[in-house]
């Protein structure tokens, strides 16, 4: 027996290798590389592949906002521009139906000014010829007035020429 164990000691003593030892050791790493694998290396390895998944998602979904953003960003950029665009529109029809009652106002305006004037002018006719009237009956009146004097007495030159002046002074004061 002692020659089994030298056997398996060879080179022991001088630092050989034990073989029944590294038998053990072997089939215990062997036992705990099994153990490992079912215990540790699987759920560590399905938890990466979870964390994988899971940012594999989240870029995925990242991705997705960032599209959903852009589309959004240039619907809102195509409606901020439909609005200008209308907004400029209704800028320019009220300048124009501005500019159109505007020259309304002042056409109104100078048909009515044209028709005071008209009136007025017309007015001012109708004074004149009153006034032309008014003072023919007053010539008229004064006339036979003098003319009656004249009748009644016969008068020098210089007495017709003092009492027409003070007619005319009568005449000048009723005014």
């Amino acid at each position: 027996m002692h020659s089994y164990i030298d056997l398996l000691n060879i080179g022991a003593s001088v630092g050989g290798l034990r073989w029944p030892d590294m038998l053990v050791q072997l089939f215990f790493f062997l036992v705990l590389l099994a153990l490992l694998k079912k215990f540790a290396w699987g759920p560590l390895m399905n938890k990466m592949e979870e964390r994988e998944n899971y940012v594999a998602n989240e870029i995925e979904s990242a991705e997705q906002s960032r599209a959903e953003a852009e589309k959004a960003s240039k619907e809102a950029a195509e409606q901020l521009n439909q609005v200008k665009a209308e907004a400029q529109k209704m800028i320019e029809d009220a300048k124009a139906a501005g500019a159109k009652q505007e020259q309304a106002i002042i056409d109104s305006a100078r048909k009515e000014a044209e028709r005071i004037k008209e009136s007025a002018q017309a007015d001012i006719q109708n004074e004149k010829e009153r006034a032309i009237q008014a003072l023919q009956d007053k010539v008229a009146s004064l006339s036979v007035l003098i003319a009656s004097k004249v009748i009644e007495k016969e008068l020098s030159e210089q007495d017709q020429e003092k009492l027409i002046n003070e007619y005319i002074q009568e005449v000048g004061e009723e005014r």
